[in-house]
């Protein structure tokens, strides 16, 4: 249920970052390199530029009067057999300014029925009225300007709006414009595209689908400048290229030099801006072919964000690092194949959302999972502690890391003690299951205490008996004598214990203590599935021995351990004594005391 619980929580973190808009910038970005793909264009369309090339020839722009464009009009309206479908005007030419041209103009522009002109709504906030109520409007017409009334009476009128988007480019076209008198103004390149139906006889315009505000998507088919066949005003004037070029095609008219200032970043392209009059001429395009898209509102995308992130938190947790990982890629790389197809079928989906959101969860996951491995290799490892010397848990998490932990050992020279509590069975008759474990943790605190504070690896504990080496895993200096030292202390230490007991349970203890040095195999000893890091050979055995021998309250040495402390200990030989399971006789010597303390000799 937690895992549930943990992945709902992180799903809705997501979706709240999504729906704050903070990332709205880096999705405009990807949708419009993911989506935004250059496709073949029908050929309907040709522009004519207003370009560097006629501004040298005819002269600065704002020098040209309107006889130039009534020239043009003229020329590519010339033969009655080929003419051009539409010709739009993609240039604002608002208010009266000298009679001969404007009249000439007009009478040009309406000779044939086919010229659409520009006109231009200023937005702005506003008060507006709805059903008796005023209520400010951000998105209200501020101002209008139209051709003068002889060229508006002579031609049909479609705004040339480019509004954009919060982060300045270009993605949707403005279907109309509501007028604060009532009236309502197509889009420049829905008036272009109706005479084109017209004067082909297709079926009438279907509109885009728009949002609240009239905006709709336009999926470009060209990056700027693939619309531009580098024809001039000045050609067409000149004749350079004949009428037929242009029959039957949709002809625009517009700006096509950077001093002219009509040039707009698109989702097209982010770096390079594309010219009013090709803007113009992908919205044409798009709605020729109306392969319209609908933009997925805000809400069930975040929806199905919310879910897909629940979905995927629940399918990484705890899962293995390659199951997690497929399962990442794929759910990426199918989504992604998703939006193309899609897009494909008219729906734009949010490209950023998902994949950034998976990719988060997948990341958290697999971060989670390993500080949690961390956290419970480092319990294990504590656990592991209390059950095994410190030295040996080490030396097997070093070779775990490494990839060598396997059944084997090597020879290593090495002190081996034993040590048994004499008499346990029959100390413990009478007493109660819970103080007789509590008497055992105490002496085998005790001795575990003298072991580690001699620098000793405690191997194991054997019911009431411990053994325990010096000289590995690691190589020790005088490894012999922190044995001997370790067997010293717990002889003193079993005489405050035996008080202890004595006082509260009326029973005492008392060890026998066995100490051999020599070669023993020392490794991981079992098989590959059950292993233990231990002791093994004479050595080992002969020290077993030594300890069934010895008394309670004695430590019994070997002659190799009393001949390698030779002048710093005191024993008393017993002789050669003959230890169970050895052929033969071993001389004993029972630890009278230490010479040498902290390195110095008493």
């Amino acid at each position: 249920m937690r895992y549930w619980l943990a992945g709902i929580g992180a799903a809705a973190g997501m979706t709240l970052i999504a729906a704050s808009g903070i990332l709205d910038v880096q999705e405009h970005i990807l949708a419009d390199a993911w989506y935004q793909e250059r496709s073949a264009s029908g050929g309907e369309i040709v522009l004519v530029e207003i370009n560097q090339q006629a501004l040298d020839t005819i002269g600065p722009f704002a020098d040209w009067g309107r006889e130039v464009m009534a020239m043009t009009l003229e020329t590519l309206n010339q033969s009655e057999e080929c003419r051009p479908a539409v010709i739009g005007i993609d240039v604002l030419y608002a208010g009266n300014r000298e009679p001969a041209g404007d009249a000439w103009l007009a009478e040009a522009a309406g000779m044939y029925g086919n010229v659409v002109t520009a006109s231009a709504a200023e937005f702005g906030s506003g008060l507006e009225e709805l059903d008796g109520n005023s209520y400010l409007e951000p998105f209200s017409v501020q101002a209008y300007d139209e051709p003068y009334p002889a060229l508006k009476e002579a031609t049909v009128q479609g705004h040339i709006n480019a509004m954009f988007d919060e982060d300045g480019v270009l993605r949707h076209g403005l279907w109309e414009v509501r007028l604060p008198d009532g009236r309502t103004v197509p889009s420049f390149a829905a008036q272009a595209v109706r005479l084109y139906c017209r004067d082909q006889g297709i079926l009438e315009l279907t509109s885009p689908p728009t949002d609240s505000r009239g905006f709709w998507y336009v999926p470009f088919t060209g990056k700027p400048g693939d619309y531009s066949q580098s024809i001039a005003v000045s050609d067409v004037l000149t004749g350079t290229v004949p009428p037929d070029y242009f029959d039957g095609k949709i002809v625009l008219i517009g700006a096509y030099a950077a001093g002219l200032q009509d040039s707009y970043v698109t989702a097209a392209d982010h770096a390079m801006p594309m010219y009013g009059v090709e803007y113009q001429a992908n919205m044409i395009e798009a709605l020729l072919n109306g392969q319209y898209k609908t933009e997925l509102g805000a809400q069930p995308q975040l929806a199905l964000l919310f879910a897909a992130l629940a979905c995927c938190m629940v399918l990484f947790w705890k899962r293995r690092l390659w199951v997690a990982t497929v399962s990442f890629l794929g759910i990426e790389a199918g989504y992604l194949l998703l939006t193309k197809w899609m897009y494909g079928q008219g729906v734009v989906l949010n490209v950023l959302w998902i994949p950034l959101g998976v990719g988060v969860c997948y990341v958290g996951c697999i971060a989670a999972h390993y500080f949690r491995s961390v956290l419970e290799k480092r319990l294990v490892t504590q656990t592991f502690r209390r059950y095994v010397a410190p030295e040996i848990v080490d030396e097997v998490l070093k070779k775990e890391e490494h990839g060598r932990l396997e059944v084997g050992g090597q020879v290593m020279d090495i002190a081996v003690l034993f040590v048994d509590i004499r008499g346990f069975t029959s100390m413990s008759e009478g007493l109660e299951p819970t103080v007789v474990v509590e008497i055992l943790n105490r002496y085998l605190t005790l001795i575990s205490d003298c072991i580690i504070s001699n620098s000793g690896t405690l191997d194991k504990f054997i019911g009431d008996a411990a053994m325990a080496f010096w000289g590995a895993p690691v190589p020790q200096e005088d490894h012999v004598m922190h044995a001997v030292r370790a067997a010293a202390d717990m002889k003193r230490g079993m005489g405050l214990l035996t008080r202890e007991l004595m006082a509260q349970y009326g029973r005492q203890v008392s060890f026998g203590i066995g100490i051999h040095a020599g070669k023993a195999v020392v490794g991981n000893i079992g098989s590959p599935d059950r292993m233990d890091y231990t002791a093994i050979g004479d050595t080992v055995n002969t020290a077993s021995r030594l300890e069934s021998s010895a008394p309670g309250g004695t430590i019994y040495l070997s002659r190799v351990v009393a001949d390698r402390l030779e002048g710093r200990i005191r024993a008393t030989s017993l002789g050669e004594v003959r230890l169970k399971g050895k052929t033969e006789g071993v001389e004993v010597l029972v630890l009278e005391e230490i010479l040498e303390i902290d390195g110095l000799t008493e």
